[in-house]
């Protein structure tokens, strides 16, 4: 794998220098040999020569106690960028080895040759349909997507083994481009960056994402908390409402009940009143 490579050549020992550190390494030398003997200039080129080729010790245990670490390293997020090219609507495949629970982010962007201005350029009318089966389960899907033109896509493994990623262009711009005939390299070219492993770089694209969404959510949370609130305080008042009209309506029933008694004892203090009057004048 590249990555290993890449890692190998950082681990061993390197004897590069900084520009300003050589540079004062030679004046030190050219003021040093202008101040030695002329007949120990023949010696100290020599040894010099011999003990160049030989690295610090520091360096070689470092490159040591680095080089069973490496494997580790190689187990990070890798982020492989390459593009190829697509024949018309053939499908373009490869095979990615992944451990399990290994997350994968794939940004693509898909570009047809322009005859009219000689060069690759994205257009509208390009949509690539993505699919990532599981060889090692029956060619199982786990992905099945069209995107435009440009997007990305995600999986993660479910078990670990070899996942075939296969990217089928589909246009409908009608330009010249869209057959290999017409192009010198093919009618697509097909940009890839595909990114293995849990890290924050791969969660980085949407991390403003998350924290927005979790702000909304905090906000909606606080607002949810500002109406149980208000509808607390409304229950309060209603029921505080509902005593007082309770008691009121008991007031109100209550001095029509003592109005109804007072007007029977005044119509029968006047009834009895009025007999007796009636009973004195002999009227009856």
């Amino acid at each position: 794998m590249w990555a290993l490579s890449e890692l190998a050549d950082l681990a061993l020992p390197t004897r590069s220098r900084s520009p300003v550190h050589s540079h004062l390494r030679i004046q030190y030398n050219s003021l040093a040999d202008s101040r030695r003997p002329k007949e120990d200039e023949h010696k100290s080129i020599v040894s010099d020569t011999v003990a160049s080729p030989v690295p610090p010790i520091w360096i070689r245990i470092l490159a040591s106690t680095m080089r069973p670490f490496i494997p580790l390293l190689s187990l990070s997020a890798v982020a492989q960028a390459l593009y190829f090219y697509i024949d018309g609507t053939s499908p373009k495949c490869f095979f990615e080895d992944l451990p399990k629970d290994t997350l994968a982010v794939g940004h693509y962007t898909a570009e047809e040759w322009d005859d009219r201005i000689n060069q690759w350029a994205k257009h509208d009318g390009l949509s690539i349909y993505i699919s990532v089966d599981e060889i090692f389960d029956s060619d199982h899907r786990v992905v099945s997507q069209r995107g435009q033109a440009s997007g990305r896509f995600t999986f993660t493994a479910a078990d670990a083994g070899d996942h075939r990623i296969c990217f089928t262009p589909s246009s409908t711009s009608g330009r010249a481009g869209w057959l290999s005939l017409h192009s010198h390299n093919g009618g697509i070219r097909l940009t890839l960056d595909l990114a293995i492993g849990e890290s924050s770089s791969i969660e980085s694209s949407d991390k403003s994402k998350l924290e927005d969404i979790a702000t909304r959510v905090k906000d909606l949370n606080a607002r949810l908390q500002d109406i149980r609130r208000e509808q607390v305080f409304q229950r309060e008042r209603e029921a505080e409402f509902r005593d007082q009209s309770e008691s009121t309506n008991a007031r109100v029933i209550r001095w029509m009940v003592i109005q109804l008694v007072v007007l029977a004892v005044t119509c029968t203090w006047q009834l009895s009143h009025l007999r007796s009057f009636f009973i004195k004048q002999k009227l009856t």
